[in-house]
């Protein structure tokens, strides 16, 4: 099969792998009809990880069942699914309490909770940028979509990691109706933190960056736009919520994140957040940090520490949630927003490709190049 391979710091190439393939009585196999390049896909492309060359990327996936293991029992031959990031054994403690993103039995590293595909430190799972994928523990991992997924494929295939990880960061940041939000970022998970926002009734959702593209995306969806590289952020969001700070925030960004003058500064969307968030109001973390990166030019994060400023933070009485999204808990129910036409995350697509284009989307996307919000990749077609 044809797949998307790692060949080094910002170097994919579309190459001939082995086929995917049954390999445990509980695996479905998939063949992939559309999937995505995600913001922490670059982290490996940029050559941030430990990502080995020679692996397949890719982990927000959707496609067709062609084959299904003697012990699936519920997933069909022919079934549009769509796959979750986390790849979750269903049985563990961690699943069992609905932390998907932290199974104890699918990273058999010692130590480690949590798996995915094509993805650094996460397993040893192939991506699903590629013509087939194998699903372990496809009853539990496959959510079978409805008889529209052939024309909402790019609606539907947002629930594999983005819209539920922006709705994961709402979450955790415990927005309800009626709150100030604002979030840091305005990739594709930051548009829909922004988006759930929205959809939860937020009265006013505040978001930043300095890409006008994607600034203009946040726009669209009726919230507030604040340019980063013309003035203060914290200095904007306390002028539009009356110096008290908005109610509850989302950081969308991860170590990455940087100045507009083009310095990397891991801290700095965490330290604003709680300069911009108000006295006793909560944050949701779901930009990626990492245990460590010796690329950083950061010497604290060398080491994956950070300077936190901890003690206004804890001054203002705050909270603070982070971590990966568990993407089966919410899934199901933003499928069915989709389905019955409250909802549709495509709006953030800006480009559609095909396989063989990938690494053109990957240059790309990780220059941040006008326009070049959210890059779909459509491998094959549904029958």
């Amino acid at each position: 099969m044809r797949a998307v391979v790692y060949q080094g710091p910002r170097q994919v190439n579309v190459e001939k792998v082995p086929d995917a393939r049954i390999e445990r009585p509980t695996d479905v196999l998939v063949r992939i009809t559309t999937t995505n390049i995600c913001g922490s896909d670059l982290h490996m492309y940029e050559g941030r990880t430990d990502f080995e060359t020679g692996r397949v990327l890719g982990h927000e996936n959707l496609g067709e069942v062609i084959e299904v293991g003697p012990a699936v029992d519920h997933v069909r031959v022919g079934d549009v699914v769509c796959v979750p990031f986390n790849i979750s054994c269903g049985f563990c403690q961690n699943c069992e309490k609905g932390l998907t993103a932290y199974c104890l039995t699918t990273n058999p590293e010692p130590g480690m909770a949590g798996a995915a595909y094509g993805f650094a430190d996460m397993g040893p799972y192939s991506g699903g940028q590629a013509e087939l994928l194998r699903v372990p523990y496809g009853d539990f991992n496959c959510l079978v979509l409805p008889d529209d997924a052939k024309e909402k494929q790019n609606d539907y295939v947002m629930l594999a990691d983005i819209w539920p990880t922006g709705w994961h960061a709402t979450q955790l940041a415990q927005v309800e109706a009626g709150d100030s939000v604002v979030i840091y970022g305005a990739g594709p998970v930051g548009l829909m933190a922004a988006y759930s926002a929205t959809l939860k009734s937020a009265s006013k959702v505040m978001v930043v960056d300095r890409h006008p593209d994607r600034l203009a995306k946040a726009e669209e969806i009726g919230a507030i736009a604040i340019d980063d590289s013309q003035s203060s952020p914290v200095d904007q969001v306390m002028e539009l919520t009356k110096g008290l700070g908005a109610d509850r925030g989302c950081e969308c960004v991860g170590y990455q994140a940087h100045d507009p003058q083009g310095h990397e500064h891991p801290n700095m969307t965490l330290n604003d957040l709680v300069k911009s968030v108000k006295f006793t109001g909560t944050i949701g973390v779901v930009g990626v940090f990492i245990p460590s990166d010796p690329g950083s030019p950061d010497d604290l994060f060398k080491q994956g520490e950070i300077a936190f400023d901890y003690g206004m933070f804890w001054f203002k009485g705050q909270t603070i949630g982070n971590g990966q999204c568990n993407v089966k808990r919410y899934n199901r129910q933003l499928c069915t927003l989709i389905h019955e036409g409250k909802a549709r995350p495509s709006w953030v697509v800006s480009h559609e490709l095909g396989l063989d284009d990938a690494p053109d989307g990957y240059e790309h996307f990780d220059r941040r190049d006008l326009g070049w919000t959210k890059v779909v990749i459509h491998p094959g077609e549904l029958s």
